[in-house]
């Protein structure tokens, strides 16, 4: 089998032992690392994915030709150079061969500075292909994870670089937070950032699936394995072979399918039910949850084991409420999109609506805001003020003192995205001095980064 090392820098293709010796003794000489062939019989299989190197073949080699592997090699990767070796009678070929993408072409016999020449501006162009295509995955990903992982706060952030780290590792994954923060928006993100985007994501629910189906759900059935199963299901885990299935609540799965969960994770095959034949899968899990699952452990609700096995890598998403700053720019951004679907005008902001929305402690998180924003646009109201309005659900341990604080912080960042970060218009707004203004923002550890604006000044 052909193995080629990814740091190669050429590849060498010809049937002439003689030449292909003399050749690589060139490219050796030159300081590069070279593999020479006798033919192209899986080498571009071989190759390492996004390789920075040149194929330098022969046109007239037994099985595989030259003109050949070009076809297959653009099939493979359109920018990847190929440079013909011609001999007198091939050069027609080798002219078709670059109008069709070849790199260059060398008549035999050639000079050794000229191969070389051509070799080292081929690897040049392929060295700043690579570049623009390791930019421009990064700007991809990163619009991807700025237009689903929304936010300006620093939790915010971590979790983007979280999930970026994250996507390429093949491990298992598990997501803690409560309810509405968005554990399915972060696995999708994982999976679409990932080598396995071309496969299925699957998400299941474990929490609303009944009893009496989820292990037909899950893992499949054979035909007759019990009553009602009329034909051969294929389950959810070997429907995503290849891809990655989202298991949101994990928590809530009985015991008995925690054993065959973990017997998945430990052997990646699956059983039908009513089946003896193991089925190989290439998948990973990301599950989700909003327990304390070691608490569930020591309860007896849940396997020390699978969480253990399932706890491969964490994410924590932090909640709403400890993310303030987040609060107002996702408002908006839901506003904007309900707006569109409802096809209603959009509305700005008032000062006494922004304050409400930064008071309230969201125990429903970014599914509740989302929410409230769509109920805003069609002009209802907010629902959440009985919330906001029963200090018991909100500050009832906390001390006087403290709850002025949040206001007052809560009054600051209200006014700060109404003015888009124009002190001089908070100053005003508010009725305070301006060097008030500063000692409080300061106090409070706010800054105009709410908006994403630069600095304004107050001259």
């Amino acid at each position: 089998m052909i193995q080629i090392s990814p740091d190669t820098q050429l590849v060498l293709l010809d049937d002439d032992s003689h030449l292909r010796t003399a050749l690589s003794q060139t490219f050796d000489l030159a300081g590069l690392k070279v593999q020479a062939f006798a033919n192209a019989e899986g080498v571009l299989a071989a190759l390492p994915t996004d390789w920075l190197g040149v194929l330098v073949t022969d046109i007239r080699m037994p099985g595989i030709s030259g003109l050949e592997l070009l076809e297959q090699a653009q099939q493979l990767d359109k920018q990847l150079p190929v440079l013909l070796i011609t001999g007198q009678g091939d050069v027609p070929l080798a002219v078709q061969a670059m109008r069709q993408g070849a790199y260059d072409f060398l008549q035999k016999p050639f000079a050794n500075d000229l191969l070389l020449d051509s070799v080292h501006r081929a690897l040049e162009v392929r060295r700043l292909v690579i570049e623009n295509r390791a930019l421009r995955s990064a700007l991809a990903e990163q619009k991807l994870l700025g237009e689903r992982l929304l936010g300006h706060s620093a939790s915010a952030e971590r979790l983007r670089e979280q999930v970026r780290a994250l996507a390429n590792i093949q491990a298992d994954v598990l997501i803690l937070g409560e309810t509405g923060s968005g554990k399915e928006v972060v696995a999708r993100a994982l999976h679409d950032l990932s080598s396995r985007s071309n496969a299925p994501f699957v998400a299941i629910n474990t929490g609303a699936l009944a009893e009496s189906v989820i292990e037909s759900e899950l893992f499949g059935h054979e035909a007759g394995a019990f009553t009602g199963a009329n034909k051969r299901r294929i389950g959810k885990f070997e429907h995503a072979n290849g891809g990655t299935v989202f298991l949101d609540e994990i928590e809530s799965m009985s015991l008995d399918v925690q054993v065959k969960l973990l017997r998945l994770l430990q052997e990646r095959v699956v059983e039908r039910v009513g089946s003896n034949q193991l089925i190989p899968l290439d998948i990973r899990i990301v599950a989700a949850t909003k327990e304390d699952l070691l608490i569930a452990a020591d309860e007896g609700r849940f396997r020390a084991d699978l969480f253990y096995r399932l706890n491969v890598a964490q994410i924590n998403l932090p909640p709403l409420r400890q993310r303030p700053e987040d609060i107002l720019p996702l408002f908006q951004h839901f506003a904007t999109q309900a707006s569109q679907r409802y096809k209603t005008e959009e509305l700005n902001l008032d000062s006494a609506t922004r304050a409400q929305l930064l008071s309230h402690d969201w125990p429903g998180n970014i599914r509740e805001l989302q929410n409230a924003a769509e109920r805003w646009v069609l002009g209802l109201d907010l629902a959440i003020s009985q919330l906001t309005a029963n200090p018991t659900t909100q500050v009832s341990n906390q001390p006087l003192a403290q709850q002025v604080e949040n206001f007052e912080r809560n009054l600051l960042m209200a006014e700060l995205s109404k003015q888009h970060s124009s002190l001089r218009e908070v100053a005003e707004a508010l009725q305070l001095p301006r060097k008030t203004l500063h000692d409080k923002l300061r106090k409070h550890g706010l800054s105009t980064k709410l908006t994403g604006e630069n600095p304004p000044t107050l001259g």
